[in-house]
C-alpha cells in the first residue's frame, strides 16, 4: 500500500511542448535579438533555433543573418518586423480578377517556361520505350510472378537504342538545332533607360503596379546587364543583392513583391519612395555601381 502511495505521489512526466506556431516563432526570434548586443552569438543561436523550430527553412535570409560572424542583427530585425507585419495583415485582394491577372503575368515570365512546355519528342520517346519494355516483360513473364531475368538487361538494350537514335538525329540535323535556338532569342536587349521611360509613362497613367515593375527592370538591367530582366534565372531580390548597398533598395523591392506576388496595390507614397530609390540607377551602369 505504501509503495503504491509513493508511486502515486511521483510527478507525472509531462509531454514535450508542441513546436511554436509560425507567428510565435517569428515573434520569439525577434524578442531574443531585439536588445541583443552587437556580436552576441548566443542570442543569435537561440533566435535561429526558435525560428527553425517554427518556420523550418522558409526564411533563409534571416537565418543567414543570424549565422554571420558577427550576426547581422539590424537586417534580421528588419526582416522579422516585415514578416510579422505580413503575418498579422495577410495579403488580401479587393479585386480577385486583377490578382489573377497579376499571377498570370508572373507565370508568363521566361523563367517559368518549363511549367507550360509540353513534353519534348525525346521525353515522349523515352516514355514510349519504357512502356514497350514493361509490356514485353509482362508478356514474357506474366503480371504476377515477375521476371526471372534482371530487368536492367532490358533497359540496357533500351538505352542503347536511344543512344543510336540520338546519334542519327544529331548527325542529320547538322547544327540546325543551334540555329533554331539562336533565332528564337529576342531581336535585341532593352536598355535600362527604356524601362525607366516606361515607368514614367505608366506612372503618368496611374498604373503604379506596372510602373514599379518597370523600375525594378531598369535597376536590374543597370546592375546585371540589359538581358537580365528577360533571361536571368535569378529573382529580383537576388539581382538586387549585387548592388553596393542592397538594403537601400528595400523601398523598391518590398512594394514590388507585395504587388506582384501578393496582388496588392501600390499607393502614391510607396511609389514615390521607390522612384527616389531607383533614381540613381538611371545613370549609366558604371556611375550607378
Amino acid at each position: 500500500m505504501f509503495g503504491l502511495a509513493g508511486l502515486a505521489a511521483l510527478p507525472v512526466s509531462a509531454d514535450p511542448p508542441p513546436p511554436p506556431t509560425y507567428r510565435q516563432a517569428v515573434e520569439s526570434a525577434y524578442q531574443l535579438i531585439q536588445s541583443a548586443a552587437a556580436g552576441d552569438t548566443s542570442a543569435a543561436h537561440q533566435a535561429e533555433a526558435v525560428l527553425r523550430a517554427g518556420t523550418g527553412l522558409t526564411q533563409p535570409e534571416i537565418i543567414d543573418d543570424l549565422q554571420r560572424k558577427p550576426p547581422d542583427f539590424v537586417d534580421a530585425k528588419s526582416r522579422l518586423l516585415a514578416l510579422r507585419a505580413l503575418l498579422d495583415q495577410p495579403a488580401k485582394s479587393t479585386d480577385p480578377e486583377l490578382a489573377q491577372q497579376r499571377l498570370h503575368e508572373v507565370l508568363a515570365m521566361s523563367r517559368y517556361d518549363a511549367l507550360r512546355r509540353p513534353p519534348s519528342l525525346l521525353d515522349r520517346f523515352v516514355q514510349w520505350v519504357g512502356d514497350r519494355i514493361n509490356q514485353l516483360l509482362r508478356l514474357l513473364f506474366g503480371a504476377g510472378t515477375g521476371p526471372q531475368a534482371p530487368t536492367w538487361i532490358f533497359y540496357v538494350f533500351g538505352a542503347g537504342a536511344l543512344i543510336a537514335v540520338a546519334v542519327i538525329v544529331f548527325r542529320s540535323a547538322r547544327g540546325r538545332f543551334t540555329e533554331g535556338v539562336i533565332a528564337a532569342q529576342p531581336a535585341g536587349p532593352r536598355a535600362p533607360a527604356d524601362y525607366f521611360a516606361e515607368a514614367d509613362r505608366l506612372s503618368g497613367r496611374g498604373d503604379r503596379v506596372g510602373a514599379i515593375r518597370a523600375l525594378c527592370a531598369g535597376v536590374a538591367a543597370t546592375l546585371s546587364g540589359e538581358r537580365t530582366w528577360e533571361g536571368s534565372p535569378l529573382t529580383v531580390r537576388e539581382i538586387f543583392q549585387k548592388a553596393p548597398e542592397p538594403a537601400r533598395l528595400r523601398p523598391l523591392l518590398m512594394p514590388f513583391e507585395a504587388a506582384v506576388y501578393g496582388g496588392q496595390g501600390v499607393d502614391v507614397v510607396a511609389y514615390d519612395q521607390a522612384a527616389r530609390v531607383a533614381a540613381p540607377f538611371r545613370q549609366p551602369t558604371g556611375a550607378a555601381a
